[in-house]
């Protein structure tokens, strides 16, 4: 099975609530496609490419999973119009109840049409980067042959965009660290204790 790592985000209420609430319940739908075994915190966000909209919720989680990256894919964009989303309409880069992407899927180098992996915009992306290393900094980009903490080292060093460091939140449902979500499972783990959480994988 691949290592897929899936770029979670949004800035709207969906009919699940408010954008926390919105990624925590996605976090369930993901569990229908493979097996969830981390996810990084929560991350307050600045808007990228369109200011004039709320601050974004933004996460990372790693994904086990048996599907090629277009039935991934298939499956990450049924999960957004289970929310509301709908990519044909709105303002590119506008508000959204809910943005899945497949950020990176194991080794593979894959450029067809609607489907780039790894993201092309990955390293440009604070706001995926910084989840990308609290989950594994040792992560290493197909295409580019860096890790993910080396990428984030050199956007740091060329910062001055303007773009604010992501802020990691705090949501109840919500813990990050090692999970299980998916094949009938959905028990958390405390990050470094190993030992289930009570009330399951949010």
């Amino acid at each position: 099975m691949a290592k897929a790592y899936i770029g979670m985000g949004g800035n709207v209420p969906s009919l699940a609530g408010r954008p926390e609430a919105t990624l925590t319940a996605a976090l369930d739908r993901l569990g229908r496609l493979g097996r969830v075994m981390r996810r990084s915190s929560l991350y307050s966000t600045d808007p990228v490419g369109f200011a004039d909209q709320p601050r974004f919720v933004n996460a990372v989680v790693e994904l086990e999973t048996k599907l090629e990256p277009r039935l991934l894919l298939d499956g990450l964009l049924r999960i957004e119009h289970e929310f509301g989303r709908d990519r044909s309409t709105g303002i590119p880069n506008g508000p959204r109840t809910l943005d899945l992407d497949i950020l990176l899927c194991g080794d593979a180098a894959l450029s067809e049409a609607g489907l780039e992996i790894p993201h092309p915009r990955l390293a440009e992306r604070v706001f995926a980067l910084v989840p990308l290393c609290e989950i594994d900094p040792s992560i290493v980009h197909a295409r580019l042959g860096q890790t993910v903490q080396e990428l984030l080292q050199t956007l740091n060093q060329g910062s001055g965009n303007g773009v604010d460091a992501p802020i990691a939140i705090q949501w109840d449902d919500w813990p990050a660290g090692a999970c299980h979500v998916g094949d009938g499972a959905a028990v958390a783990v405390r990050s470094g204790s190993g030992e289930p959480e009570p009330g399951g994988g949010g």
